[in-house]
C-alpha cells in the first residue's frame, strides 16, 4: 500500500486496469478521500512479502540473490518488459525501470511494479512520445534525456543498465564510492575483457557463479546499452537471449535457496590474496563463440561525458 500524488495515482490505476500479467503486479484496489486542505490516495497492491530487488543487492541486506536467481530476475523481468512493449494492441512505456520497481512475490518471481511515470507509446504513424524528461538518475536512455523523445527503446536501455546493476551488485550512480566508480557504466568499461571481467562481479556472490554466463549476459546488457536506439533489441528478443541462461543454470547446478548469506567482508579479504597466488597462472576456458575480443570491442556506442 502506498500514497502518491494525483498525476502518478491516476496513471497507476489506469495502467494496471488494464494490463495483466504474471511478471506486472496486481492492483488489488485503490481509494481517494478528501480531507479539506488535501487529499488522501492510495493504492493497495497484491502482497509482494520478498521485497524489492534493489534490497537483496544492497550492502545494507545481510541477504544476497543467488546468481541463479539473478539471471532469474532479468527473465522474468525481460518478460513483463515485452508484454508492456509487444503485447497489447497499444504499447506501455514503463520510464522507470529500476531495482527498486521490481519486486519479489512468496514464490520469488520478480514483477515489475510502480507505474505512476508510464506512459502510452506513440500512435500509428509517429515514431515517438514528445514529454519531460522524467525517470531516475542512472536508467534513462541518453537521447530521451537530451530530447525528451520517448519509445520503448529508453525501457530496453534502462534494463541494459540493470543487468549490469545484477551482476556488479552496484548501484548505477553512487555518489558515495570514489569519483571514478560513481558511474557504473563508466566504472565496468574497462573491465570489459574476458581477463579482467571476474573484477567486476559482485564479491558477494563469493565466486559461486558461472563466468560463462555472465559475460552472456554482459553480452546482452551491451546490446540494450547501444548509443543508437534502433540498434537496440526488442524486449521480446532480449528475452529470447536471456532464457537459454536460465535454462541452462537451472540444468547445471542446484537451485538450492534463491538467497544467500555472504561472508563477512573482512573474511573475503583475507582469503583474497590467498586465491589470487593459487590462481594467477590458471585461465578458464570460455566459450563465447565471438572470440574474446569480439565481446567487447564494438561495445559503448555512448560519449563518457554524458551524465545518464
Amino acid at each position: 500500500m502506498m500514497e502518491q500524488g494525483h498525476k502518478e495515482w491516476v496513471t497507476e490505476v489506469n495502467v494496471l486496469g488494464i494490463v495483466e500479467h504474471p511478471n506486472l503486479v496486481k492492483l488489488v484496489g485503490y481509494c481517494a478521500e478528501d480531507h479539506g486542505k488535501e487529499i488522501e490516495r492510495l493504492l493497495v497492491y497484491e502482497y509482494m512479502p520478498n521485497k524489492s530487488v534493489e534490497y537483496y543487492l544492497s550492502s545494507r541486506s545481510p541477504k544476497t540473490l543467488s546468481w541463479a536467481m539473478r539471471l532469474k530476475v532479468a527473465q522474468d523481468t525481460a518478460r513483463g518488459l515485452a508484454y508492456l512493449h509487444e503485447g497489447m494492441d497499444f504499447q506501455i512505456i514503463f520510464r522507470d525501470f529500476k531495482s527498486s520497481n521490481i519486486l519479489l512475490d512468496d514464490q520469488w518471481n520478480a514483477k515489475l511494479s510502480d507505474f505512476g511515470l508510464a506512459r502510452l507509446g506513440p500512435k500509428e504513424g509517429h515514431t515517438h512520445v514528445t514529454t519531460a524528461v522524467v525517470g531516475t538518475m542512472g536508467y534513462s536512455a541518453p537521447e530521451y534525456i537530451q530530447t525528451g523523445r520517448l519509445t520503448t527503446k529508453n525501457d530496453v536501455w534502462s534494463y541494459g543498465v540493470f543487468l549490469y546493476e545484477l551482476i556488479t551488485g552496484r548501484r548505477p550512480l553512487d555518489r558515495n564510492r570514489p569519483t571514478e566508480e560513481q558511474k557504473l557504466l563508466e566504472w565496468v568499461r574497462p573491465f570489459l575483457d574476458v581477463k579482467n571481467f571476474p573484477l567486476i562481479v559482485d564479491t558477494r556472490l563469493e565466486g559461486k557463479y558461472s563466468l560463462k554466463s555472465a559475460l552472456k549476459l554482459s553480452l546482452i546488457a551491451n546490446k540494450c546499452l547501444s548509443r543508437n536506439p534502433k540498434s537496440r533489441p526488442k524486449m521480446s528478443e532480449v528475452l529470447e537471449m536471456v532464457s537459454p541462461l536460465v535454462a541452462v543454470e537451472s540444468e547445471t547446478t542446484d537451485p538450492g535457496s534463491p538467497i544467500s548469506v555472504p561472508v563477512p567482508f573482512d573474511a573475503i579479504q583475507e582469503t583474497e590474496g590467498k586465491k589470487t597466488s593459487e590462481n594467477e597462472n590458471k585461465t578458464t576456458p570460455i566459450d563465447v563463440k565471438l572470440g574474446d575480443s569480439a565481446w567487447f570491442s564494438g561495445l559503448w556506442h555512448w560519449k563518457p561525458s554524458i551524465t545518464c
